[in-house]
């Protein structure tokens, strides 16, 4: 695996492909500089050797040129987070894009523009990419939120730099913090998916069963299983037309040897809301009227056993609906398992938007070993599929 330390940076431009897609606020402002934060070490190694460079990224979906998806919006806050002050140039392909890169100095940042302006980024365009390979001599992919689209950036250019490829700081902690997980796991190894559905995870949960020794499901998927099985769920959500794979999932399971945990008891609430009135319940009689929105106390101590005698975990997507403060309790106790068993000399590797959002929130990031920056890209591992991006850095 290639990364900065195979390059000397010294008098050389290093283009990056960072993910600078952050959330702006009506004045467009910077909300969460989470994402140029992940970036900064990467960047700061270039410059420290000597090195400029140019970032590339794009934000939101513009279609064509959309004022509101200016990357000018954003270069206050990044050279506020680098701090170095960020020249900004309003394209990112052709002359003016030449020649800011051209004039570039040692030591110094150039940002382009949003690289979706142009449609020929998402369709992974051949010239366009060599005219983005253009303005550097080193080519450094960092951004693993992009790493699973073959788009001309985050792909394509790489075929540009057949020597000078690599990876970012960034980009290859998310895949050493992966292959722990799949590949070198410490055992034994727990899974915990949440999430509503099953058929989102369906492929993650057939790729891992080789590789973990438990499996914790939680969150609405816990429903369709359930069901499957005979329970009765009341008006909680399901997937009718996935029972029969539920059960499938189940039967490999226990060839593998792989132990299931699935909540026995839930919080059931007589409506969707924070303030509806709840009761907690076996979750295989759940009354009519009733639907379970977080996991119940006896399944939390059934989780917390396995979790502390865990060496390895991982955890993708929440127990509950924890975005009400009432049917948060199943996801903060998870992540306050989690958290103790890392203490303990565990692995732990959190992944996915809503897990991210739970241990941001609860204020649990710093107590894993590793909290990925990639939803889409990081399920799409776990599905065993190698991501373009990473690939074309991979190849010779």
């Amino acid at each position: 695996m290639k990364t900065l330390s195979d390059i000397n940076f010294k008098d050389k431009k290093a283009v990056i492909r960072v993910d600078f897609n952050v959330p702006l606020d009506e004045n467009f402002k910077v909300t969460d500089a989470n994402r140029i934060e992940a970036a900064k070490p990467t960047i700061d190694k270039i410059l420290q050797e000597g090195g400029s460079v140019i970032l590339m990224s794009h934000l939101g979906r513009p279609k064509g040129v959309e004022e509101k998806y200016s990357l000018k919006h954003i270069v206050a806050k990044v050279s506020e987070v680098l701090g170095v002050e960020v020249k900004f140039v309003d394209d990112c392909i052709g002359a003016k894009a030449e020649q800011a890169s051209a004039d570039l100095k040692p030591g110094e940042v150039l940002l382009l523009e949003n690289l979706r302006f142009y449609k020929e980024e998402e369709a992974g365009d051949a010239d366009f990419a060599q005219k983005l390979a253009k303005l550097g001599d080193v080519y450094v992919n960092d951004a693993f939120g992009t790493a699973h689209r073959a788009h001309a950036s985050t792909t394509i250019i790489a075929n540009y730099f057949p020597e000078d490829k690599v990876f970012g700081t960034l980009l290859a902690k998310e895949i050493e913090s992966l292959d722990k997980v799949l590949k070198n796991s410490e055992k034994p190894v727990t899974a915990v998916l949440g999430g509503s559905k099953v058929s989102s995870k369906i492929t993650v949960i057939e790729n891992i069963l080789d590789k973990v020794d438990h499996l914790i499901i939680g969150g609405g998927m816990t429903f369709t299983f359930i069901k499957a099985q005979g329970g009765k769920i009341g008006d909680s959500i399901c997937e009718d037309d996935k029972q029969e794979l539920a059960l499938e999932i189940l039967a490999k399971a226990k060839e593998k040897n792989v132990q299931v945990h699935i909540p026995v008891d839930v919080i059931a609430a007589d409506g969707f809301k924070n303030d509806a009135n709840t009761q907690v319940v076996d979750v295989r009689e759940i009354p009519d009227g009733w639907q379970g929105l977080d996991a119940g106390p006896k399944s939390l101590e059934n989780f917390k056993k396995v979790i502390l005698e865990s060496k390895t975990i991982l955890w993708n997507g929440p127990l509950g609906v924890f975005e009400m403060e009432n049917f948060a309790k199943g996801t903060i106790a998870l992540g306050n398992f989690i958290a103790e068993a890392t203490e303990k000399g565990a692995f732990s590797l959190v992944g996915g938007g809503d897990s991210v959002a739970a241990v941001k929130q609860f204020g649990l990031e710093d107590k894993m070993s590793y909290v990925s920056t990639g939803g889409g890209a990081m399920l799409e591992m776990l599905e065993g599929k190698t991501l373009p991006g990473i690939a074309a850095i991979l190849e010779a």
